[in-house]
């Protein structure tokens, strides 16, 4: 048998067997999720098509390419340079913002709570500072690329907008008529759907915003993916369900930053110690199994004993959801976007066998599972997001009323015409370019997707 390897490796010298090395996997590796990386090793042997196209200087082509990037780089910020300084010299010529029939393409409304119908199509300015401060959890993507595009903190005044914000003022105070005088229907659990690209996530924020100007306590989760995504994660032997603690303490966080002052005010209704889990990759506590909630504590109190203890903060985030379903003081709403991912498959797995894993889903995660459900009397809006490829969902979902779900459309022709007067006064697309028959064309291929208008329009010739 020497002989026959002795004679192979000698007749083929390319051929060097190499030992095959069992490591064994640790099984803290199981609570950890982890997307694994595209492999940066070549597949097989490419020599063959290696000899077939003409090599080039790998130097000369890398300095290229990166002349040719940072070219384009400058030019396109030299482009929004100038852009700027045009927009500065427009501000001083009040005759630009004019929109379609010369109406106001600005409204000079200052406050979200005092628009009405006579508002809409037109844009409401937002202060930048004013923006990151009513809502410091972030800013939904399709409102950062707005006002990235546009150069310009302002969004258009929608009546799905307008109708959203009066169902809920009319929950606080009944008498109240819609903005267009007619009675609606009181809901105090909705699902925003709709069409991609149909502002759901915009009009929830706003949304947010309004309430939190009302002085309303609001629960914010802007990217409700990450409650299924990522992280640390262990199943509780106690209950049965997934406990996340680095997503508890960021919403603990993020919950925090703007409440703060109201928290302070509002005592806990539940003294019942708060249950101590497993910390972000250190394990349980030993002798120690919950944290004792004093009386005089308040919502604040509570919310810092998640964040400065990671063993407690899957616990804590479990009791301020009970909290907040007992307080009278205030209006509470529960505001989640990216809702639709909570009644899906989340990225996290549980073994089976050495060779087979269970995906869990989302309903099986313990915070999830504590702020999923719309069958209670507090206020909750949800959002459902196709940027995150969730995939279409039945009508009938659980835990949510039949008749929570209100579709939000895309543009009509009247908010098309805005945007578009709106973009030319943005300097978005090219004056001499811009006429009736020209944006239509735009606003029919793209059958009123907000998006991809922004990106048409500029084309425009």
């Amino acid at each position: 048998m020497l002989r026959f390897l002795a004679r192979s490796s000698l007749k083929n010298p390319k051929w060097n067997p190499k030992p095959i090395i069992v490591i064994p996997q640790s099984p803290l590796q199981n609570h950890f999720s982890s997307k694994s990386g595209k492999s940066s090793a070549p597949k097989g042997n490419n020599n063959k098509a290696d000899n077939q196209k003409p090599k080039k200087n790998p130097k000369r082509s890398g300095l290229d390419d990166s002349k040719t990037a940072v070219s384009d780089t400058k030019e396109s910020t030299d482009e929004r340079v100038l852009r700027a300084r045009l927009l500065a010299q427009d501000e001083k010529n009040p005759s630009l913002n004019a929109g379609p029939n010369g109406r106001p393409l600005f409204t000079n409304i200052s406050s979200l709570s005092r628009l009405s119908r006579k508002d809409t199509c037109s844009y409401f300015k937002f202060g930048e500072k004013e923006l990151n401060q009513m809502l410091p959890e972030g800013l939904p993507m399709g409102m950062v690329k707005e006002f990235e595009e546009s150069m310009r903190s302002a969004l258009l005044v929608r009546q799905s907008f307008l109708d959203l914000r009066d169902n809920f003022r009319r929950i606080v105070d009944p008498p109240l008529l819609s903005s267009d005088g007619k009675g609606l229907k009181v809901r105090k659990q909705i699902v925003l759907d709709g069409p991609a690209n149909c502002g759901k996530s915009i009009t929830l924020a706003m949304l947010v915003h309004w309430a939190r100007e009302e002085g309303w306590l609001v629960f914010y989760v802007p990217r409700g993916r990450d409650w299924t995504h990522g992280g640390y994660f262990y199943k509780n032997p106690i209950t049965g369900l997934w406990d996340t603690p680095i997503q508890a303490e960021n919403a603990l966080k993020d919950f925090v930053k703007y409440n703060e002052s109201l928290l302070k005010q509002l005592p806990c209704h539940i003294f019942d110690p708060v249950p101590l889990g497993e910390g972000a990759g250190i394990g349980s506590l030993k002798g120690v199994d919950s944290v004792p909630v004093p009386e005089s504590s308040t919502l604040y109190d509570l919310v810092q004993i998640g964040i400065k203890q990671t063993h407690a903060a899957v616990g804590a985030v479990l009791r301020l959801r009970k909290e907040l379903s007992l307080v009278k003081d205030i209006p509470v709403l529960f505001a989640i976007d990216q809702y639709n991912n909570w009644f899906t498959f989340s990225e996290y797995e549980e073994p089976v066998t050495m060779r087979s894993c269970r995906p869990v889903h989302a309903r099986e995660l313990a915070m999830v599972n504590a702020f999923r459900s719309m069958m209670h009397n507090s206020m909750m809006v949800g959002a459902f997001s196709h940027s995150t490829a969730v995939g279409k969902l039945r009508k009938d979902l659980p835990d949510v009323p039949l008749d929570a779900r209100v579709n939000l459309p895309r543009y009509g022709l009247d908010e098309a015409a805005a945007v578009c007067h709106y973009y030319l006064r943005q300097r978005l697309l090219p004056r001499e370019a811009f006429s009736e028959e020209s944006w239509k064309k735009i606003y029919y291929l793209s059958n009123g997707n907000g998006a991809e208008m922004r990106v048409l329009l500029p084309l425009m010739q």
